[in-house]
């Protein structure tokens, strides 16, 4: 039961990264939490070991970097990350007791995600791209965010060894380094025929990889670059509303949901692990309905 925090939390982080398969920005995060945890703690007692820990300790800490102005989503991650370290060193036989069991996760004021309607993608697709360097690889990658919800982190790894034309599907690697496969629409699956077999052909160089866009130097794209592109499409739309990569992933979603697919389809398509994210969908949706009633129904 004398374990250092260091340890302990080295073991952890091993244990996310190789049972559990988590990426390595989320090791990081829960590292950085435990670590800050373990520093406030070692000036609270004269033996600082996680075996000491009470829930008195967890509490008071929370409750010092809540009233130090820590935002309540900043919050819930460090209560997430003292729970599961407690629990799987309680489960390790590390501890004889879990002091973060009874600690709730702070309540999150909901923030509904943007989304553009259907004609304002519309619109977006349709910006005349002639004259850009690459009017055909910025085709695609519209098309593929707004056909398949892809993260951008999705889009700038996809391989052409994972993609699938004839059937129209593409395999991406997303958060937890989980793979799913996911139908490419109608439209994207032309855009990106017409990318590959013009432009990515005269952007290949000797040590370009598999990666489906390319940048001018042979490259994989950055999501920075992709991010760019969007933007500059968006201005070249006369957008005046910030349009990001994201956006359309939120858009996807919501048309899906509109038009009748169901909930559990759409956390598939689009990777989540826990149906109440997808769920946030189903309050855009509401609102969007209820400002139609309001602005067509006679007493709306």
């Amino acid at each position: 039961m004398d374990i250092t925090f260091e340890n302990a939390i080295d073991e952890f982080i091993l244990f996310l990264a190789t049972e559990r398969g988590l990426s390595e920005n989320y090791q990081f995060s829960t590292r950085r939490s435990l670590e800050e945890f373990a520093t406030w703690f070692s000036r609270q007692e004269p033996v600082a070991l996680p075996a000491n820990v009470a829930t008195d300790h967890l509490t008071g800490y929370l409750s010092e970097r809540k009233s130090a102005g820590l935002a309540p989503a900043s919050l819930k991650l460090i209560v997430v990350a003292l729970k599961i370290f407690f629990r799987f060193l309680k489960a390790r036989h590390l501890v004889e007791r879990d002091p973060a069991d009874v600690l709730v996760l702070p309540r999150l004021e909901r923030y509904l995600p943007d989304t553009l309607n259907e004609l304002e993608i519309q619109k977006l697709l349709e910006v005349d791209l002639r004259n850009r360097p690459f009017p055909k690889r910025d085709r695609a990658i519209l098309e593929l965010f707004y056909s398949s919800g892809l993260r951008i982190s999705e889009l700038t790894h996809a391989r052409l060894e994972n993609l699938n034309l004839e059937d129209r599907f593409i395999r991406v690697t997303g958060k937890g380094n989980k793979t799913r496969l996911i139908p490419v629409g109608r439209k994207a699956g032309e855009a990106i025929s017409a990318y590959l077999e013009g432009e990515r052909r005269l952007l290949v160089k000797s040590r370009t990889g598999s990666e489906l866009f390319l940048s001018r130097h042979g490259k994989r794209l950055t999501t920075q670059r992709v991010w760019q592109i969007v933007k500059e499409i968006a201005e070249l739309g006369g957008f005046e509303t910030r349009i990001y990569p994201h956006l359309l992933r939120h858009s996807f979603a919501t048309h899906l949901l509109a038009n009748g697919a169901d909930l559990r389809i759409i956390q598939e398509l689009l990777g989540h692990a826990d149906i109440a994210t997808t769920q946030v969908y189903t309050h855009v949706e509401q609102n969007r309905l209820k400002a139609i009633h309001k602005k067509f129904h006679p007493r709306g």
